[in-house]
């Protein structure tokens, strides 16, 4: 399964020391060579993360269409759905509204970081999400009140 992730799922992730989530869940995670970048360009959340062995960076071969998608999104997003298109990826993970919008005009499997705790709970890999979207919260991360409460009505923990 090919799985391209943008930026902010990886430093939500890492910010809770749960960056092993993505790995139980995708076994392989896909960056942008943008990316990469983003997240190296601080030593903060991630930085040690994207050089897992299982995160793999990957440069897109497409630079014309990076151009159109760079007018809406910032590159590291850009670069996560050009490379998505181009390596035909089972999914992408970008959180920000904008980035989901773009990938799914695109035709493309987008998740979030949020859906993809459920599916780490409904695979037994963790027992509950409400905690660690707590501790996001608490690490910056974040989510209205509408959407915390729908989640966690979804993910059977209200």
């Amino acid at each position: 399964m090919k799985t391209v992730s943008n930026t902010t799922p990886i430093i939500s992730l890492s910010a809770i020391g749960k960056i092993e989530i993505l790995q139980d869940v995708f076994h392989e995670i896909i960056i942008s060579q943008a990316v990469y970048e983003e997240i190296k360009a601080k030593k903060e959340f991630g930085y040690h993360s994207v050089d897992l062995d299982f995160i793999k960076v990957q440069s897109i071969q497409t630079k014309n269409h990076e151009l159109l998608l760079s007018d809406r999104l910032d590159l590291g997003e850009a670069e996560t759905i050009i490379l998505a298109k181009e390596i035909t990826a089972d999914n992408v993970i970008i959180d920000e509204s904008l980035g989901y919008t773009v990938a799914k005009d695109y035709n493309l499997n987008v998740i979030r970081t949020l859906s993809i705790l459920l599916k780490a709970k409904e695979e037994n890999i963790i027992s509950e999400v409400k905690p660690l979207i707590e501790e996001m919260i608490s690490k910056g991360r974040w989510y209205s009140k509408r959407v915390y409460y729908s989640f966690l009505e979804k993910a059977g923990e209200i």
